[in-house]
């Protein structure tokens, strides 16, 4: 039997790089693990344990996967990212000094249980829920 222990990749196609890698390096933390944009249009970002690969829609690697991502043409519902415990106040001050805009605070299920998060959009407008963990 298999057994997951946390989320090994996410893949978002995207026409916006530079906006997507100020918002997944500057905004959340991501560091650019392997940068192949001049072979096959792939920069792969290291999120903690997890890697999160940005796909030029332009590249040849990119349209292999068809259009460009549209609000009507999703290719990823959310992804939830983990974070280390920070107070909720915290996390929405340091959202709002980024002008980012998030939903309210609900307590959801997930890999940790039922926890609180909130859901933001990066500038493709995939859904990014970020669940701290509990202190």
């Amino acid at each position: 039997m298999l057994k997951i222990i946390g989320i090994d990749h996410v893949v978002f196609r995207t026409t916006k790089l530079d906006a997507m890698l100020h918002f997944y390096c500057d905004v959340l933390g991501c560091k650019i693990e392997r940068d192949k944009r001049s072979d096959n249009g792939l920069v792969q970002l290291r999120a903690g344990t997890a890697l999160i690969d940005l796909v030029m829609v332009d590249s040849d690697l990119g349209r292999l996967g068809g259009r460009p991502p549209k609000q009507d043409g999703r290719n990823v519902d959310h992804v939830c990212l983990q974070l280390e415990a920070i107070a909720q106040d915290r996390l929405t001050q340091y959202l709002d000094s980024h002008q980012i805009n998030y939903s309210n605070f609900a307590l959801r299920y997930g890999a940790v249980g039922l926890t609180e998060s909130i859901y933001i959009e990066d500038p493709e407008q995939n859904v990014i829920e970020l669940k701290p963990v509990l202190a």
